[in-house]
């Protein structure tokens, strides 16, 4: 057991110390944090510039405690704001007076004012002019409260098809994005891995220290506490980024509007769909690791890497062609097949197209996979990984079954 948790402790300190590890955990923050602050950029770019001034500053300085957004509240006189503008300081300013008991407000800028910042000097405007009209009017409280009543508004909203739809499509493309980049990614490492350990040739010193199905073991477990520490590693900064969303100022509109949306996408990544995902990634994994076993070469590892890809891509293929139609027979049937139902079985649970006894007789058939596969490829796996004869694939694959024969 020591000898199986020195190699789990290798193969993980080796990978997670590369440089292909960094860039793939740091990628999708930096991707997010470069839009976020392109978007602020941008948005602190085509933000309009304004100046309130008034010779009544109680009016002045109520409208800037309602909408303090883009006003510059230094400038308070016409002259000074007359002067800014001039110098392109400013994109314009807003002149509010009280005259005949009327509030009267005129914008002078160079292109019409920002359409929210529009509304908010026409509610205020409204605002204000009833208070004064209440006023002049000397009516009594009763009146007022009378005045004051409002109708009533109720929203009945029809379940939504199309947004449910639209929902169940990011979620799909999400997942299917999430498991092939992993798969392919560590398919690679783990074939290459290996193919380069067989080629220097000190595979006969390893196993004549420890046992062949414990150093493959150890291998595999491994590689997958890597794909583990990467999936946690893009939990919790996910959390962290959904978090900080929410309050940033220029995704924080965006965040509250589409809450409902991005909670839907969020529940559909983290339930049973992440554990076909696991369970998924383990078994490419696995075949990654004969696959690079196979080779006689360091440098071919990329033609054993290649098989997985072309696995990976046509699992992919078919949960395409099946994610508007997930109730087909053929979905249903490929959805317990070992390397596929990793794609197609979340397809079937977003889509609510499947019972949970389905679900559950899926993944019984993916862990008796994974360790089939296991038992099976670490018999052979000395057999297998020895070889050094310059032969066809199949040849090295026959004797490589052969040996514990």
């Amino acid at each position: 057991m020591n000898k199986l948790w020195i190699v789990v402790k290798h193969t993980y300190f080796q990978q997670i110390k590369t440089w292909s590890f960094l860039i793939l955990i740091l990628g999708p923050f930096l991707f997010v944090g470069i839009s976020a602050l392109s978007g602020f950029v941008s948005n602190n770019a085509s933000e309009d510039k304004v100046a309130v001034v008034s010779k009544q500053p109680q009016l002045r300085q109520q409208f800037i405690k309602e909408y303090s957004q883009s006003i510059d509240s230094k400038i308070k006189t016409v002259k000074v704001a007359q002067h800014k503008f001039a110098k392109k300081d400013i994109d314009g300013y807003l002149t509010l007076n009280l005259q005949d008991n009327q509030i009267r407000a005129v914008y002078h800028g160079n292109q019409e004012p920002d359409s929210e910042f529009e509304q908010a000097v026409k509610g205020y405007l409204q605002r204000i002019q009833i208070q004064l009209n209440m006023q002049q009017a000397q009516l009594s409280s009763t009146q007022i409260q009378h005045l004051q009543q409002q109708p009533h508004y109720q929203k009945v909203i029809a379940k939504n098809k199309q947004g449910e739809k639209i929902i169940k499509l990011m979620a799909f493309y999400l997942i299917i994005f999430v498991f092939m980049m992993i798969t392919l990614n560590y398919s690679s490492v783990t074939a290459q891995d290996i193919a380069t350990e067989k080629g220097t040739k000190i595979m006969e010193i390893i196993f004549s220290s420890t046992q062949a199905n414990k150093y493959f073991f150890g291998k595999i477990l491994g590689i997958f506490l890597v794909v583990l520490t990467q999936l946690v590693i893009y939990l919790f900064g996910g959390w962290g980024g959904y978090v900080w969303a929410q309050h940033v100022p220029v995704t924080a509109a965006f965040m509250k509007d589409n809450q409902q949306m991005i909670n839907k996408i969020i529940g559909s990544l983290l339930n049973i769909n992440l554990l076909f995902m696991l369970l998924g990634i383990i078994l490419y994994i696995i075949l990654a690791a004969f696959a690079g076993a196979l080779v006689v070469k360091a440098e071919d590892s990329s033609k054993a890497a290649q098989s997985i890809s072309y696995l990976a891509f046509f699992a992919m293929i078919l949960a395409l062609v099946f994610q508007s139609h997930p109730e087909q027979p053929l979905a249903k049937i490929l959805s317990y097949v070992p390397f596929i139902s990793s794609y197609i079985m979340p397809v079937r649970i977003i889509n609510g197209a499947v019972s949970n006894l389905e679900i559950g007789i899926s993944l019984v058939i993916l862990i008796v996979s994974i360790v089939v596969f296991m038992l099976y490829i670490s018999k052979i796996y000395q057999g297998v990984i020895l070889q050094t004869d310059d032969t066809n694939f199949w040849k090295r694959f026959k004797r490589g079954l052969s040996y514990h024969r």
